[in-house]
């Protein structure tokens, strides 16, 4: 009985040393191995979507559903749904705001569309940053192609890429864009989508950009920062840098038809309570603002707006 026991004791620690040996290769080997592809190399696997939809009803879910139903592995990543009803100027700048934070390959699917139904065009637009853009040719574009040019466009034409034998004429988010979007993402080749169009000929927004001479710059107010009321710029911080201004210095500046001072500033709470105050924003461009209160209540602009700032006389 004795023996026995010893027998099977021995067996015991000899299969514990196998497997602990045969767990140390494995972990080995995983520790060694090359990393495995994702499909990152074969096709884009993330959308930005962005809407003025709204989230109150299905919209949303379903231009998901028809986005996941084409590419059930991609990855569906909300810009907003909540861009100002009609407004393209806000989904141009939000575009312009995002695009710098996501890779190459990426494709933006927006929907901001009054004229759905028209015949504005729907497109998909490759920017020289290597992301794509599949929505209406309304003026969208606008800022993105400003900063980082606009390599190709193609009209969407191809009913093939399309959801439905009849397609609605108010739901072109669910029926042209979502489903091209979904194409395009999993490596379909975009330039079947259909013909191309010269992009000289793309639909841009009346915009004036900044401009600068021996006085200062001009420059534009385009939109409000959410709800807060500080009013946003088409003036690109560095550029303002150059004439002169050091943080803590009185900025002169005409917004509309006010004359004001401003104090440049890192942030809202270097300057009192109620303040006016000139910073640089978080998107990189000059921005106005009131310490804790609104800016355009406080001084009755509405964007768009004409901005002017001197030289430095420092």
């Amino acid at each position: 009985m004795w023996a026995t026991s010893q027998r099977a004791r021995r067996r015991g620690r000899k299969q514990s040393r196998a497997c602990i040996l045969f767990f140390s290769l494995l972990l080995i080997s995983f520790a060694s191995a090359e990393p495995r592809s994702t499909d990152s190399g074969k096709y884009p696997q993330t959308i930005v979507f962005m809407t003025d939809f709204g989230v109150v009803d299905d919209s949303v879910a379903i231009c998901r559903g028809v986005m996941y139903s084409l590419m059930p592995t991609v990855r569906i990543a909300d810009l907003t749904h909540q861009v100002t009803p009609f407004s393209i100027l806000d989904g141009a700048r939000f575009l312009y705001g995002a695009t710098p934070y996501y890779p190459q390959g990426t494709v933006f699917v927006v929907v901001v569309d009054p004229t759905v139904g028209s015949t504005r065009k729907a497109i998909v637009a490759k920017s020289k940053r290597g992301q794509y853009f599949v929505l209406p040719d309304n003026g969208l574009l606008t800022l993105v192609e400003q900063r980082d040019g606009i390599e190709a466009v193609h009209e969407i034409k191809n009913t093939d890429w399309m959801i439905g034998t009849k397609l609605s004429s108010t739901f072109h988010g669910r029926d042209i864009f979502s489903p091209v979007g979904a194409h395009v993402a999993r490596g379909d080749d975009w330039t079947k989508v259909g013909p191309e169009m010269a992009v000289s000929s793309l639909v841009h927004l009346d915009l004036k950009a900044p401009k600068f001479d021996d006085r200062g710059v001009s420059a534009q107010v385009i939109a409000t920062d959410g709800p807060f009321g500080n009013l946003v710029t088409n003036l690109d911080g560095e550029e303002f840098l150059k004439l002169g201004y050091q943080r803590g210095d009185e900025v002169p500046v005409r917004v509309g038809d006010k004359d004001i001072r401003l104090k440049f500033v890192r942030t809202f709470s270097d300057v009192p309570l109620k303040q006016p105050l000139l910073y640089i924003d978080s998107r990189g461009r000059v921005g106005l603002a009131v310490n804790q209160s609104s800016f355009a209540a406080t001084y009755s602009v509405n964007p768009p707006a004409d901005l002017s700032i001197p030289k430095a006389s420092h």
